[in-house]
Formats: structure tokens, sequence, C-alpha cells
């Protein structure tokens, strides 16, 4: 059987790709809340949902297959036993404590029969005023505070990006960096060890969510079938990267070398492909503010510990020298007014999905970047995203690549 997972290069020609349709879960989103689920404004979910089948019809008429996370976790639980172990360790990272609370929790969740429709409540999160709890002798139970779920909503699950990545055939299963993301990383278990597409083929795993150090996928870019790129960032630490070099040498026999990017730990560069993506074969998108004072990490595979030096040449230098390439372009984004890279990298300017080499979909809300790209002789499929963006993330952070094709 040919594996289900393929991923040597982000700009190979994008065969099949995992989305989440945004859900009630953004409708649980309110102000008072929104700092703690790591969103700055509340998209309209009507609209933004518009927005996001269009992103997914688009890479439809390229010839993308779209698969969708809620349907691939209902999938993966396919007997009453996964139900039960599902639902007992998502109310575990729940922190559901109550006894009586918890009891009658799971048993509201356990009577929903549908299995799409019981992920989908998993996901939403739930309000408290969805039905009565009694409240018992438990202390724990007793206790009433203002928070007005009984569980929190996952409203960041439209970034399939960040919860896991494809790194060849291997999966890196993420640790999450804030508390509210982690039990995103639950369906990507169950998916990975229990749907039946993976059951002839069973997935490695080169990073696991029970880690101690915080890992995320927007970080993680496949350069070349020798190539990493990963960032340092707010998102991802040091120490993580170390963890994944060792287990890609390991088990990816083609790649060589990792380029850890140290882009500091901001928010709005929260991730490298925030501020840096690959859209052709030596062409890049790259944020102005990250150029001047980037430091570059290499982790050379070699037997034992990998050997790691920090690169003293220019980011076009050391890409030429990795990537094996004359010369590589760099399209700045909002060309060289940093008031517009400003602007268009808030509204994720940076964040192209290239689909084939020198194909991308992008924001139409980002034209002097957008007009760079062109000029640069990359095609471009425009998408709306006035309500998509407000979560701080464009095409590249939607989508998460099952299978690409190899780069001849």
């Amino acid at each position: 059987m040919t594996n289900p997972l393929n991923v040597y290069s982000d700009i190979g020609r994008l065969r099949q790709v995992m989305l989440h349709r945004p859900g009630s879960e953004l409708e649980n989103l309110m102000p008072d809340y929104l700092e703690q689920l790591l969103f700055d404004d509340i998209p309209f979910l009507e609209q933004a949902r518009k927005e996001h089948d269009f992103f997914a019809e688009t890479l439809r008429k390229q010839g993308v297959d779209v698969v969708y996370l809620e349907d691939l976790a209902a999938e993966a639980l396919h007997s009453e036993e996964l139900r039960q172990q599902f639902l007992t360790e998502y109310l575990n990272e729940a922190y559901v404590t109550g006894v009586d609370t918890r009891k009658e929790i799971e048993e509201y969740f356990l009577s929903i029969k549908d299995t799409r429709a019981f992920i989908d409540q998993t996901m939403a999160g739930l309000r408290k005023n969805q039905f009565t709890i009694t409240r018992n002798q438990n202390l724990s139970d007793m206790v009433e505070d203002s928070n007005p779920f009984y569980i929190d909503p996952m409203p960041n699950l439209y970034f399939t990006r960040d919860t896991f990545s494809i790194v060849g055939s291997s999966v890196s299963l993420n640790k999450m960096y804030a508390k509210t993301r982690r039990r995103e990383t639950l369906y990507g278990k169950y998916i990975f060890q229990h749907h039946p597409m993976f059951k002839d083929d069973p997935v490695k795993l080169l990073y696991n969510r029970t880690m101690d150090t915080r890992l995320e996928g927007g970080d993680i870019l496949v350069l070349t079938p020798k190539v990493l790129a990963i960032g340092i960032s707010q998102r991802t630490d040091v120490n993580s990267i170390e963890k994944l070099a060792k287990n890609v040498f390991d088990y990816e026999d083609s790649f060589e070398h990792i380029l850890a990017f140290n882009i500091g730990e901001v928010r709005k560069f929260m991730h490298l492909d925030t501020v840096f993506t690959m859209v052709d074969h030596d062409k890049f998108t790259i944020h102005p503010e990250i150029e001047e004072n980037l430091v570059v990490y290499s982790v050379a595979k070699e037997s034992g510990v990998p050997k790691i030096v920090e690169e003293t040449d220019s980011l076009e230098r050391i890409l030429c020298r990795y990537l094996e390439l004359p010369a590589v372009e760099f399209i700045r984004c909002g060309g060289d007014d940093l008031t517009a890279a400003a602007r268009e990298q808030w509204n994720d300017g940076s964040n192209t999905l290239a689909i084939g080499p020198g194909e991308v979909v992008v924001y139409d809300r980002n034209p002097i970047t957008n007009q760079k790209l062109e000029e640069a002789g990359i095609t471009l499929h425009r998408i709306p995203g006035s309500e998509l963006v407000r979560g701080r993330g464009g095409p590249r952070c939607m989508s998460m690549p099952f299978i690409r094709e190899d780069l001849d």
C-alpha cells in the first residue's frame, strides 16, 4: 500500500489537504475570554464559513482532495470503546474535576449518538446554560465560578497547520504553547492511531503531544527532501527543535539539515510561517522586520548527537548553500513600505499556501504583497479573508497537507 502521507517539500503539487470548517466554537467566543483563547476579535461565523468554503473550493478546482479534521476524527472513533476512551481523555484535559459535574457531562456527551455530532460538540465546548448540573456535597461540584463554560471552546481549530505536522511520511504530533490549544492535538492522536486510512501503514511519530517542551506546526517548513526550516518563536522552544531533529534524522532518511530561524518571542510573529514562506524553488515571502537581526542555526545529521552551528552568512547565502541554488529571491511583505509591511503582515500577507511551484493561495486583502508576488512571476489564487483573518492566520495556517507530489 502507498503511504497515505507524503510531504517532502512545501511547494510540491498539493494532492490532499486537511482543513477544519469553522464551527460553533466561534460562536462561543466572548470578549472577556478572547486573550485566554488567543483571539483578538470575534469572527462572524456565517461569513467565516463562506470564506472558508471559498478556500476549500479554490483548492478543489486545482485538483486537491480536501478532507476535514472533524470527519476524520469521527471516522477514527469507530467503536463505542474508542468513543469512551476519547471522552475520558478529553474530559481529563478539559479539567472537569467535580465528581457529579463530570458524571453528568459524560452522560450528556454519550447521549449524542451521531459520532460526527459528538465531535462537533467536543470542539464547540459546553456552556453552563445548556443544561443544569445537580450539585451535591462535593466541594468541587458546589463551588461556582464566573466562567460561563463547563468546557471551553476550541476556536483555533481552523488553523490545522499547528497541532501536527507531516514531515516526509511521518508525523510530529505537537505539544501546543497555550493550555487552551492542547486538547486540539487529541484529535490528531486518534486519527493517526485509529483511522482506517492508517490501518495498514502505522504512522511514525517524530514528536509527541506528551513531551515537556512546546512545538507548533506553523514553525515547521519542509524546504526540500534534505532540508527543514524551523522557527524558534513564541510558540516553539529551542529544546523542541533538538528533540525533533534527532527523530527526523533517525526516521526520515532523506533529511540532512535543519535550519533553525530565531524570530523572537512576540505574538505578531507567533510562527515562522507568519513572516517567511516558500513559494517556488528559489523564491520566498519574507517580512522585512525580521531580516536585519535574524539569527540562523544549522543542525546537521551526524552519528550520535546532531552537530549544531550558528550561521554567520546572510540569509540569502545560507539558503543558496543548503538548497543548492545559485541565487534566491525574497518577496517582501508590503514591499519597501514599512507601514504597509506591518499592516499586511498582521493580515497574513506572508502566510501563503503553495499548491505547486510558483503557484500560491493568498488573502485578497494584501494588495501590495500580492502585486509583488505577481511581479516575481508567482501565480495567485486569491481568497476572501475579512473574518477568517481575525484569528491571526492565513491560507498556510488553515491547511495541513497530507500528500504533495515529489519535486523533480
